[in-house]
């Protein structure tokens, strides 16, 4: 915490630094300006009094999920509004120059010191560093689950050291578990002093009949003494904080989950800005476009057309027509029967690192996504989003189960989670997990934050093959 306020403090700064420098130049000294020396000095703490208000700073927001980000946009936003009131109230007179300098810069300055700040945590984190010490309290199969998912995503910053089940280590479980146990300290018992032994900062207690009530109030009661972290696991599957709120009714906690955002105005600019930025790419990219399919044409052995068309599904399963540059052989749905048994992922979709199908030059543009650039079409015809789940094939969805259709409620897009939580590399089941976890809690934040993580991986070809 103290580092993330030296942080935005140094933000602050400097952006009120590069504004007076720009605005006022050489006359910056000059003893008219002083006013605007002051406020360069205070501009700082200000900025980190509205991240205050906005409760950019509460531990439950950081280094997870976008809200973060967008708490520090909304700070960026009233405190320009709010300078702005008190210019006119007091009559102060602004140069609206150092503002219009200032303001975008501090925000968007903020945000992009927060990415980075996160993106060390969070190597810190993948290495199994820094990490918080945590107890798991649940059922073994429930246990077994959370500790798998844990040390799989290493960026939620929790590390399992032990787990309390509600029967005694030497005891019988209640069926095969899902994943390996981790060192099993205690029963529901001994929650509070299994912790303190384990040298634990945080316990988490995932949904059992037997901790609940009473028992849940007695266990917060214990862990305040070691000043201990609890954490109630919900049975709530990818669901983010902002969809659900906590209503008390007669002393009981009532967790009220929202309905997804699949309809009203944010969709509507979501669409709208989707065509646009997609006219204004293919606008910007055309000469790209036409060097890499006069290269395509040119490529010994490929043949077939620069532009290669499939069959895909849309929204509300209806199929669409989608646009790639070619990256194999014109034989190469011929000749998938022959490779299915070196499929490298499970599931309906097809991956394989060193797929002989792939040309030179596709291998080249799938490294670099450039093989999806055509797809900007679909987005503009509306076929597409930029941001969306993959669009699958007709015989993806074919076998789809009931849970998996879900996917279907919005439109697909050009890039996605799967794309920037490492495409090929992933498992179907992950994929598909992403996917779903997009649909159910999509927002305008989310979108943008996809799009500058499309950037990173793209860069470093993660994933690409």
């Amino acid at each position: 915490m103290a580092t993330l306020c030296l942080v935005d403090l140094l933000v602050g700064l400097a952006s009120a630094v590069v504004a007076l420098t720009l605005r006022f130049g050489s006359a910056t000294a000059e003893p008219y300006n002083r006013g605007y020396l002051w406020l360069t000095v205070v501009l700082p703490f200000v900025w980190m009094v509205a991240l205050t208000l906005n409760r950019a700073y509460e531990s439950r927001y950081l280094f997870v999920g976008n809200d973060e980000y967008a708490r520090v946009f909304r700070s960026g936003i009233a405190l320009t509004a709010t300078l702005a009131v008190i210019s006119l109230a007091f009559e102060f007179r602004l140069a609206r120059g150092y503002l219009l300098i200032a303001m975008p810069l501090v925000t968007v300055a903020g945000v992009a010191m927060r990415y980075l700040v996160r993106y060390n945590l969070h190597r810190s984190w993948a290495c199994g560093e820094r990490l918080h010490r945590v107890v798991l309290v649940g059922h073994e199969r429930a246990v077994a689950e959370m500790t798998r998912r844990l040390r799989r995503e290493r960026f939620h910053g929790l590390g399992v050291v032990g787990a309390c089940l509600p029967y005694s280590p030497a005891g019988h479980g209640e069926g095969p578990a899902v994943g390996p146990l981790p060192p099993v300290l205690g029963t529901f018992e001994d929650v509070a002093t299994a912790a303190g032994r384990a040298g634990a900062d945080t316990v988490v207690v995932l949904s059992c009949p037997e901790m609940a009530g009473a028992a849940l109030r007695r266990l917060g009661w214990q862990l305040e003494r070691d000043d201990i972290d609890l954490i109630v696991a919900s049975n709530l599957v990818d669901v983010a904080g902002d969809r659900t709120t906590i209503r008390p009714v007669d002393g009981l906690p009532m967790l009220h989950v929202e309905h997804p955002r699949l309809k009203g105005g944010r969709r509507f600019l979501k669409e709208v800005v989707d065509r646009v930025s997609a006219l204004l790419l293919l606008v910007s990219a055309a000469p790209l476009l036409l060097v890499i399919a006069v290269l395509i044409r040119q490529a010994r052995g490929a043949g077939g057309a620069a532009i290669f068309r499939q069959v895909r599904v849309g929204k509300n399963g209806r199929p669409f027509v989608i646009y790639k540059f070619r990256t194999m052989y014109v034989d190469a749905e011929d000749r998938l029967a022959e490779l299915l048994d070196r499929n490298e992922t499970g599931g309906e979709l097809f991956k394989m690192r060193h797929d002989p199908r792939v040309t030179p030059i596709g291998r080249w543009l799938r490294r670099l996504s450039l093989d999806e650039l055509p797809q900007l079409v679909n987005v503009l015809k509306g076929d597409m989003s930029l941001v969306g789940p993959r669009p699958p094939l007709p015989r993806e969805v074919a076998n789809y189960p009931s849970d998996m259709r879900r996917r279907l409620v919005v439109k697909p897009g050009l890039t996605g989670l799967w794309q920037v939580s490492g495409r090929s590399d992933l498992s179907w089941e992950e994929s598909i997990r992403l996917d779903l976890s997009y649909v159910e809690n999509w927002s305008l934040t989310m979108d943008l934050t996809i799009l500058v993580r499309t950037l990173s991986a793209v860069v470093r070809s993660s994933g690409a093959y």
